[in-house]
């Protein structure tokens, strides 16, 4: 059993509860995850299963796909619904549609975040969540992530308790805090804030259309049903791809340095395919004078 499961990861598992799951469902240790996603978050979570494990270094970069609810009014001091409010500033009027729209549209491209305190992130050897909750000052760390795509989907506005709630899909690289991104927005708006739910609606070429829940992984499974997994190639979309003659496949599949192509691949690793078979991955060499392999398949592997 080897390839990709594309599995909807429901609020309340950590992304190791899911492959623990998985491994029991269909009695394999060879599972791992491409990313991980914290328990208060749904959505897409691919898993490979058996020989598919070989390329889960190559998927952990791609880009991924949410929908955000920011709410502003309060902060936490956890940057989501979680944790405790402080910083309340009431929003007096609803913000219009036209000035959301162009604080979020200032995001897009390569923009400098801080990690929050409340991450895994190490700092001499000590987790930032740790400082955290034993009260000791630590500097975090800021990091340069890029920002794809950010477009705005609706927004609501409390008369009650004079908040407003901003909807949002956005594309990201690895990385990426969107409780952070709903923070940074409140301030560009004027407002503390904070991130009120998410849902991961995409990772690399996985959408939700694509995806499986566990309940209905072990009613396959128990009724001896086919798994529904997806090709290592489906994975591995996000990177250029070159196709080979025969010669040249026998010479791929030894594990062999190759020329430069004539045509360069614009991603640092890349498929090589032939005749729609997944052969190896390779990467440039020597400063881009040959290309040698990342990882070559056994014709068993290509599932």
């Amino acid at each position: 059993m080897d390839g990709i499961l594309p599995l909807w990861k429901e609020k309340g598992l950590t992304s190791h509860d899911c492959v623990m799951k998985v491994r029991k469902i269909l009695q394999t240790k060879k599972v791992g995850h491409t990313g991980t996603l914290d328990p208060e978050v749904e959505g897409v979570l691919p898993l490979c299963i058996g020989e598919a494990t070989k390329i889960v270094p190559y998927l952990l970069n791609t880009s991924k796909t949410y929908r955000a609810t920011a709410l502003l009014g309060y902060a936490t001091d956890t940057e989501d619904h979680t944790g405790m409010k402080k910083d309340i500033k009431e929003v007096a009027s609803a913000l219009p549609t036209e000035k959301i729209e162009q604080a979020l549209a200032s995001f897009e491209g390569e923009i400098t975040q801080q990690v929050p305190l409340y991450s895994a992130v190490k700092i001499n050897g000590k987790r930032l969540y740790e400082y955290a909750r034993n009260a000791i000052p630590v500097e975090r760390p800021y990091r340069q992530i890029y920002i794809h795509n950010i477009r705005f989907l609706s927004t609501t506005y409390d008369h009650v308790n004079n908040e407003q709630q901003i909807e949002f899909d956005v594309t990201c690289s690895k990385g990426t805090y969107i409780r952070t991104l709903c923070v940074d927005l409140g301030k560009m708006l004027g407002f503390p804030a904070h991130m009120l739910q998410l849902i991961r609606i995409a990772s690399a070429d996985f959408y939700k259309s694509d995806t499986i829940t566990l309940n209905k992984l072990q009613l396959l499974k128990n009724e001896n049903q086919k798994i529904p997994l997806l090709s290592m190639d489906k994975g591995l979309k996000h990177l250029d791809k070159l196709e080979v003659d025969e010669e040249t496949k026998r010479k791929v599949l030894y594990g062999q340095k190759l020329p430069k192509p004539d045509k360069l691949p614009k991603t640092d690793f890349f498929r090589m395919v032939f005749d729609n078979q997944l052969l190896a991955i390779y990467q440039f060499h020597d400063n881009h004078k040959e290309i040698k392999p990342a990882r070559v398949f056994r014709l068993d592997d290509r599932k």
